[in-house]
C-alpha cells in the first residue's frame, strides 16, 4: 500500500474586494492594505453593487464594488489572520453607532479556486481558527471561473470573473518564475 506524501502548499495570491460609497474612505482603507500587504498589481473595474440591499442600513446606498490583488505571494498557513486584520481596518471607519462604512472581503486565488474568508459559519464553510471560516467561492474549470450554489451575485459577474482570471494567470506565472528562480517583475 502506497502512503500519501505530505507536501508543502505553494504560496497563494491575495485578493481583496472592497464595497463602499465614499471614495475618501475607500482610498484610505486601500492605503492601509498596501501598507500591510504591499504593492497592488491589479485592480478590477468598479461596478455598481445593486444585487441586494443587505448593506444599505450599514454602509449606505449607491454602493460600488471592485477587487484588487497584491504582487507578493503569501503563505496560506495563517490566512485567517488576514480576515482579522481586514475587520480591524473596517472598524476604523465605523460611525458613532458602530456601523461600518466599508466592507473588505479578503481571500486568495490558487490555480484551481478562489477562496473567501468570513466570520460567519455556514454549511459550506470550513472553520480555520479564531472565529474565521473559509469557503470555496469560485472554481476554475474548463478554462474559466465557475459559480457554485453559494457564490455571491457580485462574484458571478463577468467583471469579477475576468479580473480573477487575469490574477490567476499572473499568479501561475509568478509561481513558475519562483520555481525557476526568476524575478517576474
Amino acid at each position: 500500500m502506497k502512503k500519501d506524501k505530505i507536501s508543502q502548499q505553494p504560496p497563494v495570491k491575495l485578493i481583496v474586494g472592497l464595497l463602499y460609497n465614499s471614495d475618501e474612505i475607500r482610498n484610505s482603507a486601500e492605503q492601509k492594505l498596501v501598507d500591510d500587504y504591499g504593492i497592488i498589481d491589479f485592480r478590477s473595474e468598479i461596478i455598481k453593487f445593486d444585487f441586494t440591499d443587505y448593506y444599505s442600513d450599514e454602509i449606505g446606498v449607491n454602493l460600488l464594488r471592485y477587487w484588487i490583488s497584491f504582487n507578493k505571494l503569501i503563505s496560506s498557513e495563517n490566512i485567517h489572520k488576514l480576515k482579522i486584520r481586514t475587520n480591524e481596518i473596517e472598524a476604523q471607519y465605523c460611525d458613532q453607532f458602530n456601523r461600518r462604512k466599508i466592507n473588505i472581503d479578503p481571500g486568495y486565488i490558487t490555480g484551481s479556486k478562489l477562496i473567501l474568508l468570513s466570520t460567519k459559519d455556514y454549511s459550506h464553510r470550513i472553520y480555520l481558527s479564531d472565529g474565521i471560516y473559509a469557503e470555496v467561492t469560485l472554481i476554475y474549470r474548463n478554462n474559466r471561473f465557475n459559480d457554485l450554489e453559494w457564490t455571491y451575485p457580485d462574484y458571478r459577474t463577468e467583471t469579477a470573473k475576468m479580473f480573477f482570471s487575469t490574477v490567476r494567470t499572473n499568479y501561475l506565472h509568478q509561481l513558475k518564475c519562483n520555481n525557476q528562480g526568476i524575478n517576474p517583475r
